[in-house]
């Protein structure tokens, strides 16, 4: 999206020297409402002055319509230029809602950031809104991010006479789908990436949903119960912890955790502190992921062990499939897939329905391994999974930077310009036992400006606001390695080293 042929002069207020840098800027702010911007219109343009928690900057909103059925709502705020780092941050979205990331915008505002977001094309939750409209599922899909960024660069570019000296995008969850859709898509609109936890294998996400649903609701009469996830996930740590040669409540690859829920079978009669066999065989089902029948293949990561209760952003597996009534994301399949509103979830073919979800809208997929033109452009790119995330399997977020480095010549090839962080005991961006709290911005940050790889990044947990561990974070493959003195919740006593027990332990 380009502006139509207007000189950096015409936005530019010229004002008497008298007049206070506070004056200008608010003049500055108002004067965009009249910039225009090919398929797209600014509806507001308001100075908004500082609060107790955030710094002044200019309010725009505009209304972007690309295409036909098309109309994305964008937002970016510009702090004063005095204030301003000569950045730009984009930021993502979580599920399928039209709501902003008004959390990481603030983050970004306080920084020093211009920054933007978007309602990806349409307002609310409901799945409804891609029903008959295939431009509206593209806009969420990719082409929402992708406005959102051109129109928020030509504003910025026309209230600082200047365009950002970097930009970069961060989101997690279905923020993280947007981020690596953006470096495989649109490698061109940032220098820096964030993917926190992402949902890019997203049709495959959703069969999995529905897998684990059926797995938990087999026995209709008999589901598998939300109460009894705390003991499973108990036993599992119980189980697993010190395979790191730490006991401190957190699985560290739970690739290597054997753990068998027959271990927990009921010697007699069911008290809420075992399980049946018809539950032991749920949990056995969805800890092995989805299967296509007729091959056998498996077509989805298995959810993790020892991510069974936990919580996060997102909620864990009693939000998406066990006590529910449904499988999460049945709206996907009834509106997006099939135009079925009375589509019934016991009747999916895990073959031939799954290939017709990907003739139809496979382009809402970012699985592309090839980031070659991200490479060239320089980019840098920082994915981050928790190991515990009961909502995106850690292992589905390996499997693409694995696949991406088989693609570009190996794990050495990509560390130059993509690395993958799995976070121990975290839940679904953020949540969990483990060290939760960490600045994946700074790092890539100081990993573009100044050429500074990031070989480990500090993250830590707190209880009650008090800090009680922290823990480094290393580049996949290599984990934190404990040296064998002082305390386990200190970073300090850590160190990134290649896992020789990895290759061994892991499916």
């Amino acid at each position: 999206m380009l502006l139509k042929n207007v000189p950096g002069a015409g936005v530019c207020i010229l004002l008497a020297a008298a007049i206070s840098p506070v004056s200008a800027s608010a003049a500055a702010c108002e004067a965009l409402s009249s910039l225009p911007i090919a398929k797209a219109t600014i509806t507001a343009a308001v100075p908004v002055p500082a609060t107790a928690t955030l710094p002044a900057y200019c309010q725009v909103k505009v209304v972007a319509k690309p295409v036909d059925d098309s109309e994305i709502q964008i937002e970016i705020w510009l702090p004063p230029a005095s204030a301003w780092n000569g950045k730009y941050l984009g930021t993502g979205n979580g599920g399928y809602s039209g709501a902003l990331g008004y959390t990481d915008m603030r983050m970004a505002i306080t920084r020093g950031y211009a920054t933007a977001g978007s309602n990806t094309g349409h307002d609310g939750g409901d799945m409804k809104f891609g029903a008959g409209h295939p431009e509206k599922i593209r806009d969420w899909a990719y082409r929402a991010v992708h406005v959102m960024t051109e129109t928020a660069k030509a504003v910025v570019r026309a209230y600082y006479e200047r365009a950002p000296a970097h930009s970069y995008f961060t989101g997690c969850s279905t923020g993280g789908h947007q981020a690596l859709m953006e470096a495989q898509r649109y490698p061109s609109d940032y220098d820096g990436i964030v993917a926190g936890d992402p949902g890019n294998n997203r049709i495959r996400l959703n069969a999995g949903f529905l897998w684990s649903w059926l797995a938990a609701n087999r026995d209709a009469a008999h589901p598998l119960p939300a109460s009894k996830l705390p003991l499973i996930n108990k036993a599992v740590v119980d189980a697993c912890d010190a395979l790191d040669g730490i006991k401190d409540g957190l699985i560290a690859d739970p690739r290597r955790c054997r753990f068998d829920p027959g271990t927990l079978l009921c010697k007699g009669a069911d008290d809420g502190t075992c399980l049946t066999a018809s539950e032991v065989a749920a949990v056995r089902t969805i800890y092995e992921g989805a299967r296509n029948p007729r091959t056998g293949e498996r077509v989805f990561a298995g959810w993790a062990r020892g991510s069974e209760a936990l919580g996060g952003r997102g909620g864990g597996w009693a939000a998406y499939f066990v006590g529910q009534p449904e499988p999460a994301r049945s709206e996907f399949w009834r509106y997006w897939v099939f135009d079925k509103p009375d589509w019934d979830p016991r009747k999916f073919s895990f073959d031939r329905d799954l290939t017709d979800a990907d003739r139809k809208v496979g382009f809402i997929d970012a699985n592309d391994p090839d980031l070659t033109a991200f490479q060239k452009n320089q980019g840098k790119l920082v994915m981050y999974h928790g190991w515990a995330d009961p909502v995106v399997p850690p292992e589905d977020g390996i499997r693409y930077y694995e696949r991406v480095a088989q693609a570009m010549g190996g794990t050495v090839a990509v560390l130059p310009f993509f690395r993958l962080f799995m976070v121990p005991g975290m839940g679904h961006c953020g949540g969990g036992p483990g060290p939760n709290t960490f600045d994946m911005l700074a790092a890539l940050d100081r990993w573009v400006v100044d050429g500074t790889a990031p070989e480990k990044i500090i993250a830590s947990h707190s209880t009650n606001g008090t800090v009680d561990r922290t823990r480094p974070l290393c580049p996949h493959p290599q984990i934190a390695k404990w040296s064998g003195f002082g305390s386990t919740d200190d970073a300090a006593q850590f160190v990134c080293a290649a896992d020789e027990r990895a290759a061994a332990g892991s499916r």
